[in-house]
């Protein structure tokens, strides 16, 4: 019977994914706002129409295999060849588990990489917006899977060793080891991680550095840290992002960013982003996460408990790395619930964050600069309410703009 509950999560996890897909498609062609008049002529509309179109078509193919390939993977028994497999090598739990998550992220891998290059080379390419050479999708891949392996590893040996340790009630060792994890990774993830992917230099002198300056100078925000990225090497997509907290906060700017805007929309851009920092939602969001990784935990070891869940899932011996999998199978309807409150509150932040921007710098520009991006990025600009209420960690571009424009926020 927990076979076919385990069946039901993945096929009703699917279907609810394909009905908010379906329902967001609908609406690829609706008129654009009244806040984005005139920003795009017919054949600019034409074009990102399609581009919504072909990234629908595609995802939903992508979804389709995927979740063909899990369930026959769980019916015909492809838990338990991985598990028999891993145990052929050796009878250390600490390396089965190791082997067991190499196998089946080996076959992640074989499986989405295919899919990963059509996405990048085919349509991104089409569509104007690739920048990245086969050397550098080879090299991304390597050295993700690189980072995947030591630190994924690295974190399951130790969750491993501690629930072997305590039992049950490894999940409050576990928390502390992972939230401390978080931290460190929230402070110097831009000193040890992005320099493995991207070239990181100063902010030159030069009127953009002078009026980031200036304006941090006005709200009070210390900043030594401004840095730009080599985002062009990827994509013409701009972007730009705040990291760290204390001395360790760090404003980042894709070289794409200062290519596509002015100096003025760039403040603006960070003034949003200081926002964030002023209002404490990096904080926030950590705390959210940390109390997010404690519950996840806790129902874990709750499952590690029931043999029957390993059962469930065709491996007839139990141990931890059958029972995480499992876990991660039917904590999926938690994890859509979790995911749709942090969203909320995410949504939430971005306006206050707009708000703190247009008390400080001007909203006018600001607006223009979220037009800019948008438009640059053929992002949807008429989602489906109901996409947008599960899926939108920001809020529509028109919805920003509208509360830029209003003299009461």
């Amino acid at each position: 019977m927990l076979t076919y509950v385990f069946i039901a999560v993945i096929v009703i996890n699917f279907l609810v994914d394909w009905v908010l897909d379906k329902l967001n498609a609908s609406r690829f062609e609706a008129e654009l706002p009244s806040e984005l008049d005139g920003l795009y002529d017919a054949n600019e509309y034409k074009k990102s129409i399609n581009y919504k179109k072909v990234n629908y078509k595609f995802s939903s193919v992508v979804s389709l295999v995927s979740v063909l390939v899990t369930l026959g993977f769980l019916i015909f028994g492809g838990f338990e060849w991985a598990d028999s497999l891993a145990r052929t090598w050796s009878s250390n739990p600490v390396w089965m588990a190791l082997l067991f998550f190499g196998i089946i992220g080996l076959g992640s891998e074989l499986l989405n990489t295919p899919f990963s290059y059509y996405k990048i080379f085919v349509i991104e390419e089409n569509f104007g917006f690739n920048k990245q050479t086969l050397k550098v999708f080879i090299t991304d891949k390597l050295k993700s899977w690189a980072l995947g392996v030591v630190l994924g590893g690295l974190i399951l040996v130790a969750v491993l060793k501690i629930y072997e340790w305590f039992g049950i009630y490894f999940w409050w060792y576990a928390w502390i080891l992972l939230t401390l994890f978080s931290i460190f990774m929230n402070l110097f993830y831009t000193k040890l991680i992005v320099p493995l992917f991207n070239k990181q230099a100063p902010l030159g002198a030069g009127l953009l550095k002078y009026k980031i300056e200036g304006y941090a100078q006005k709200v009070g925000f210390a900043v030594k840290n401004i840095f730009v990225i080599d985002g062009s090497k990827r994509s013409t997509k701009g972007n730009a992002y705040f990291s760290g907290f204390g001395k360790q906060k760090r404003i980042t700017l894709y070289d794409t960013l200062i290519q596509n805007l002015n100096e003025d929309e760039i403040v603006a851009v960070l003034a949003h982003e200081v926002g964030h920092y002023k209002k404490k939602h990096i904080v926030y969001q950590l705390l959210i996460s940390v109390l997010t990784s404690g519950l996840t935990l806790f129902l874990l070891s709750l499952f590690l408990s029931k043999p029957e869940f390993s059962l469930a899932i065709g491996v007839t011996t139990p141990s931890f790395h059958v029972g995480l999998v499992s876990f991660v199978i039917l904590y999926s309807p938690i994890s859509l619930v979790l995911g749709m409150i942090g969203n909320i509150v995410s949504r939430k932040f971005e306006f206050q964050a707009d708000a703190y921007a247009k008390s400080t710098f001007e909203p006018k520009v600001l607006a223009e600069a979220l037009k800019k991006l948008s438009k640059g990025s053929l992002n949807n600009l008429t989602p489906h309410p109901a996409y947008v209420f599960f899926n939108y960690s920001h809020p529509p571009v028109d919805q920003r703009i509208r509360k830029l424009k209003r003299i009461d926020i």
